[in-house]
């Protein structure tokens, strides 16, 4: 394949060699970035068709304002390769989501155009708000943008951002919408193009100040005036409700016409004030793959552009996501209380087959992580059964949801923490080590940690015919267990590990999918080994027998240590036999950045080959 060529891309530098170009080069310099983000990505792995969607919208933004002084804040992040090609990381994009390489998205003080790091979605407002208090505050008056896609407008935090912007008195700041949703596109045509300039333009603001002043001693005028405004732009354009929340609405704007991008932007510069600026953008844009299907070109595997993306050759290992999918379908045939919930992971939690079979029964809550608990909690309380899969690192958000409206009342609510422990490429933000310590320490939960697909079949049925609170969590990976003889009948006794080597002297206590790996190991050099299974209740007549017939114990969690379950087995052995040497594996007191999942187990000591090492230390 012919390497791609960027002559006008390779000028640019920092944003000042951007804004030296005439506008009309903008077109052929969005032309290259989007060629060179297609091939970059399709060699390293990444977020594709999200930043395919925004080259025109981000080229505008760093045009018009006066960045790094002027402030651009990404909602998540993922659309960020073009601002991070622009902002002078076009070599190194070939290292975004590696070891030591660039972050997976947006990064604090990456560079100095990334004020705030973002990962997580729906808080782009709120943090936007805030530098614009603190430009007001300290006398700079720089301008600050916070970029928000449609997706991100469905969670909670993003109006609550809106909402406080509205009520705060004589702030500058400017929110750029960004929709890709096919159903708005008619709208962006030449009368709302056209309408979107002139209420832009600086004499249109003028006037309408202007007309204000001498109607102030007028107030029925006044008050019809305005009524007639709100009701004219209100009959052709969908912003009244972001009006009525103390924004200025622009748009809707087409979100790959660079010229008139630019053009309205510049306008909108002038005005201060809150500005709310629909642009439409299409994900995947310039790419007919990624176009026609956005959500498998949204995180892509490594792939020839010329051919896109392959499906796989069949395999006999399946994910613990894929596993958790076929046990939902099954249990839902078998009961028709169960309801299943996801926030906006609908593929990657394995719950497309799900929503395409009991699509009365599936509900995905968009990125309203505590809503997906809250809304259990009433369906549990109306006597359905609902089964809510949520990564790791976005059951943080649902924390309240977890205690207030789940634990505390005692409701049956499956939660499936999927992607806990070492996720991988995506970095800190996305991390699933926490659960654990988060979860243990709140009343009525019974907490799983399957070692391979069987397991977590059989705690999936545990959990559901509990009728209790209760969560699984399982790693990102794949497992070659076979589970075709199970049944949806096939549980496990709450609260009981399993033994799975009789050894001397050294004991390992495990939890979750190294158990099973360890296996091999403990064989080999005499060890007992332990799969715990439960986090709670905890095998404490298990842990009394081990920590009395041998000498050192270790425990090993993916997750972290300071507050995990490891320091509380140890505990509770070191009760019975205070001789006893004991030792805690887990995540150590730090975030965990980018790089593959293997070499961040490594990293942490958390891999076979290390853990063995361990063990011949501790061997007399």
């Amino acid at each position: 394949m012919s390497k791609v060529l960027t002559p006008l891309l390779d000028t640019i530098k920092t944003t000042d060699d951007l804004r030296r170009l005439p506008v009309s080069e903008l077109d052929n310099l969005c032309a290259e970035i989007r060629s060179y983000l297609i091939d970059s990505v399709s060699k390293t792995a990444g977020h594709l068709s999200s930043g395919l969607a925004v080259v025109e919208l981000t080229t505008a933004l760093h045009y018009v304002f006066d960045t790094p002084n002027d402030k651009i804040v990404w909602d998540v992040g993922h659309q960020s390769y073009p601002h991070k090609i622009l902002t002078g990381h076009k070599e190194e994009l070939k290292t975004i989501r590696h070891k030591d390489g660039l972050h997976a998205f947006i990064w604090r003080n990456e560079t100095p155009y990334d004020l705030l790091s973002t990962g997580h979605a729906s808080t782009s407002i709120g943090s936007a708000l805030g530098l614009a208090v603190a430009q007001k505050q300290l006398g700079t008056h720089k301008k600050v943008v916070a970029v928000i896609g449609d997706g991100a407008m469905s969670g909670g935090c993003a109006y609550e951002g809106i909402n406080l912007a509205g009520s705060t008195k004589d702030v500058d700041l400017i929110v750029i919408l960004n929709d890709n949703e096919m159903s708005i596109s008619k709208n962006v045509g030449s009368l709302s193009q056209y309408l979107a300039s002139i209420i832009t333009n600086p004499y249109y603001v003028k006037f309408i100040e202007g007309g204000r002043k001498v109607l102030e001693n007028l107030p029925s005028l006044k008050q019809l005036a305005e009524k007639a405004q709100e009701h004219v732009k209100g009959m052709i354009m969908p912003g009244t409700f972001f009006e009525e929340l103390g924004f200025n609405y622009i748009g809707p704007i087409d979100g790959h016409d660079i010229g008139n991008l630019v053009s309205i932007l510049q306008n909108v510069k002038k005005i201060g004030g809150l500005q709310l600026v629909h642009v439409v953008t299409k994900k995947g844009k310039g790419y007919k793959p990624a176009e026609l299907d956005p959500t498998l070109y949204h995180g892509v595997p490594t792939f020839d552009p010329e051919v896109g993306i392959q499906a796989k050759a069949p395999s006999q290992s399946i994910s613990y996501s894929d596993g958790f999918g076929k046990w939902l379908c099954t249990q839902a045939q078998a009961d028709k209380n169960l309801i299943g919930i996801t926030p906006a992971m609908t593929t990657g939690s394995g719950m497309s087959e799900f929503a395409d079979k009991f699509k009365d029964r599936f509900f995905d809550v968009g990125i309203a992580e505590q809503n997906a608990l809250v809304f259990a909690s009433g369906l549990a309380a109306g006597g359905m059964h609902p089964v809510v899969s949520i990564y790791s690192t976005f059951l943080q958000r649902a924390y309240d949801g977890l205690i207030h409206d789940m634990a505390i009342q005692n409701l049956p609510i499956v939660v499936c923490i999927d992607r806990a422990g070492i996720v991988g490429p995506d970095g800190p933000t996305h991390q699933g080590i926490f659960d654990i310590a988060f979860t243990r320490c709140i009343p009525n939960l019974i907490i799983m940690t399957p070692s391979d697909l069987k397991e977590q079949y059989l705690m999936l049925n545990t959990a559901y015919k509990s009728n209790k609170p209760a969560l699984v969590r399982y790693e990102r990976g794949c497992d070659d267990t076979d589970i075709s003889a199970l049944t949806l009948e096939n549980t496990i006794e709450i609260g009981k590990s399993k033994v799975l080597n009789e050894g001397r002297d050294i004991a390992i206590l495990a939890f979750g999918s190294i158990a099973k790996k360890l296996m091999p190991t403990c064989v080999k050099q005499h060890v007992t080994l332990v799969d715990m299974r439960f986090v709670k209740p905890l095998d404490r007549e298990l842990i009394e027998k081990v920590s009395k017939t041998h000498k050192v114990l270790i425990t090993v969690e993916e997750g972290v240590i300071e507050g995990g379950i490891g320091q509380e087995v140890c505990l509770e052995a070191i009760a019975h036999n205070q001789s006893l040497k004991t030792k805690c594996l887990g995540i150590k007191d730090q975030f965990i950045m980018e790089g593959t999942r293997e070499q961040l187990l490594q990293e942490q000591g958390l891999d076979v080959e290390s853990i063995e090492k361990i063990i011949l230390e501790h061997k007399e």
